[in-house]
């Protein structure tokens, strides 16, 4: 299993001018070590991060978008994966923080943790390409040709998550003006 904060160190080393859009656990780590909030949108629904990463995606074609999900909130909305890929937003990477619970709200194991491959399921939606690693070096050694690809794209990191201090949530009135912010600036 891949820490997720070292492989999510590794995107933001590599990540350039791209936006990035996390939710619940993912976005406390991100949080943790991001130098970019004004490049950063956290997303407090769980379940809607690919969603709101799809809209800013199609609003900035030029602009990477990376959206750092979990695979509860995947599966709490499973329907964004044909959206993106109907959409097929070229500039769109999608990962998702697979560890088989629900993290942000007390480790509850998620439906089908040992059955879903989420892997499968953005291939057979129609992403352009998609990603498995358990393996950090693997994945290190990948990401950044992965990053320049034409999307969308899709990664699923089998991680553990290390114990993270609780941190409040941004509101989603507070999440809504930094995207207004953001697509002002273009």
């Amino acid at each position: 299993m891949i820490s997720s904060r070292e492989a999510l160190y590794a995107i933001h080393e590599l990540r350039r001018n791209a936006l990035v859009v996390a939710t619940m656990t993912g976005r406390r780590e991100w949080d943790s070590f991001s130098t970019r909030p004004n490049q950063d949108v956290a997303v407090a629904a769980m379940g809607k991060a690919s969603s709101v990463a799809l809209g800013l995606a199609l609003a900035q074609p030029k602009r990477k978008v990376i959206v750092i999900d979990g695979d509860g909130s995947l599966l709490m909305n499973l329907g964004a994966l044909a959206s993106v890929a109907g959409k097929a937003p070229e500039n769109f990477v999608h990962i998702v923080l697979e560890n088989g619970g629900y993290t942000n709200t007390g480790g509850e194991p998620t439906p089908g943790a040992e059955l879903v491959s989420f892997h499968t399921l953005a291939k057979g939606a129609g992403y352009a390409n998609a990603y498995e690693y358990d393996n950090l070096e693997e994945f290190q050694t990948d990401v950044e040709g992965i990053l320049r690809e034409r999307g969308p794209v899709f990664i699923c990191l089998h991680v553990r998550h290390e114990p993270m201090p609780r941190t409040e949530m941004r509101s989603p009135a507070q999440t809504m003006q930094d995207m207004k912010e953001m697509l002002a600036k273009g």
